[in-house]
């Protein structure tokens, strides 16, 4: 089982404050959560590609990973091992997928559903993560899988 290994970030809450817009900025640093289904990504399924984090553009999910769960937010059954990371919400039912570079929450991650073969899906924000058309630097396409 392959890992990748992120370069960590760490900016104070004023550069983050400064780098993303206010939406962005709560989702990400705060971690609030969007409206559901009205995301940008929420119904759109491209062919090649990858997400990365919006904060730090660290690659986290490839777009072959996407599914349409019917959950409002954008789902993913697998990522780049070593980009995501999972903890447990302080309330400890649901568990809290961030973004290992920066810290990003990303959304929760849910088991057990049987959406697809990983069983496992990972309810993102959108204004958590941006595609980027072009494909995934090797390392991390070498480390797809499952994360939690």
């Amino acid at each position: 089982m392959s890992f990748v290994k992120v370069t960590r970030i760490t900016k104070s809450e004023e550069e983050w404050r400064a780098q993303l817009q206010a939406e962005e900025f709560a989702i990400l640093r705060k971690k609030a959560t969007e409206r559901p289904g009205v995301g940008e990504y929420t119904n759109i399924q491209p062919p090649s590609g990858y997400f990365a984090c919006r904060a730090c553009m660290t690659p986290l999910y490839s777009a072959t990973a996407k599914f349409h769960s019917g959950c409002g937010w954008p789902a993913f059954d697998k990522c780049y091992r070593g980009a995501v990371r999972a903890e447990r919400d302080a309330d400890g039912r649901r568990v809290e997928i961030l973004c290992a570079a920066c810290d990003g929450h990303l959304g929760h991650v849910f088991e057990g559903e049987g959406f697809t073969q990983t069983n496992e899906r990972h309810c993102v924000n959108s204004k958590s993560v941006r595609y980027v058309a072009s494909p995934a630097p090797p390392e991390f396409t070498a480390a797809e899988g499952k994360c939690v």
